[in-house]
């Protein structure tokens, strides 16, 4: 099997990694234009990226995958698949028509529901308990194609973002490969979407991702984990009189109660905050600009007395 494989973050190389141990001819792969990050501002390649660069495939960085020029070189290719796992961009009519078998796109929830950029973190946001991974032939309305397979996973109590990523890339993997070998076997049979159950799960900006202590725990903690690592949870805490950005990492639902923003534990190794109703013990936190630590580590140089969380 030939493909092109469109792809940018951990999530999608994953999937690539898969298709090349499997022997799958990989054409070219196409990935999101390199960003600066950090305080360099130095290009930062995607994972997909560096995937690609140390299996010595063909790479392509187009700002805009769609256009004629750029889908003129991929026809002279005679790709059987287009493979598109979270690559950031929608792909037009010039480009879906190409390849000889369709184009497939591995996407994180059970569609019709969670249509959209953030389906894995809205998902846990929402409180969900159940997810999965869907394979469809890509339309030009998003993520309303065929169906065509979809593995179905639990969402624990406690699981992140990230970690369900992982998850939902290990089997949608698998099902995509098997889906490729059932079309070209001619032995699959597409499933039109009901577009009356879809939902749809929008890009998650940073000021989505504002901690506001005067919510439910446990609406806190489905934002927290939801978010966890990108963008990531934060609030506004007051420390020795300097009002900081702290980003919540790692959290868990605590049965006392308080008002919302209090510190209720008494402990120096232990950091329970309050919240509307319910309260949260936070595990592990990271001052803006600083390491990433567990709390007891944290607390270590800086008495509660000295901490206060702001509600806004």
């Amino acid at each position: 099997m030939r493909i092109i494989f469109f792809g940018t973050p951990q999530f999608a190389s994953t999937i690539l990694h898969y298709l090349i141990d499997q022997k799958v001819e990989v054409m070219a792969v196409v990935t999101r234009p390199d960003k600066p990050r950090g305080r360099s501002g130095k290009p930062a390649y995607s994972p997909v990226k560096e995937l690609a660069l140390s299996k010595n495939l063909p790479i392509y960085q187009p700002h805009k995958a769609s256009s004629e020029a750029f889908a003129a070189f991929l026809r002279t290719l005679d790709a059987d698949f287009f493979i598109v796992a979270a690559y950031a961009e929608i792909l037009k009519q010039n480009i879906l028509d190409i390849p000889r078998f369709g184009c497939l796109n591995v996407h994180g929830s059970i569609l019709p529901k969670y249509r959209g950029a953030a389906p894995v973190q809205r998902a846990i946001m929402a409180g969900e308990k159940q997810t999965g991974v869907t394979i469809m032939k890509l339309a030009l309305e998003m993520d309303a194609g065929d169906i065509l397979a979809i593995r179905k996973t639990e969402i624990t109590p406690d699981m992140t973002a990230g970690e369900l990523m992982e998850i939902l890339a290990d089997q949608g993997k698998v099902a995509l490969f098997e889906v490729m070998r059932d079309i070209k076997q001619g032995t699959i049979t597409p499933i039109k979407q009901n577009p009356s159950l879809a939902t749809f799960a929008k890009k998650i900006k940073p000021e989505d991702a504002e901690v506001n202590w005067t919510l439910s725990a446990e609406t806190l903690h489905n934002l927290i984990r939801g978010v966890t690592p990108n963008p990531g949870a934060w609030c506004w805490v007051e420390i020795k009189g300097e009002k900081k950005r702290l980003l919540l990492k790692k959290t868990l639902l605590y049965p006392t109660s308080g008002l919302p923003g209090d510190i209720l534990s008494q402990s120096p190794t232990e950091l329970i905050v309050g919240c509307g109703e319910g309260s949260l013990r936070l595990l592990e936190i990271q001052l803006e600009g600083k390491k990433s630590l567990p709390v007891d580590v944290f607390l270590r140089g800086i008495s509660l007395e000295k901490i206060r969380f702001l509600v806004q």
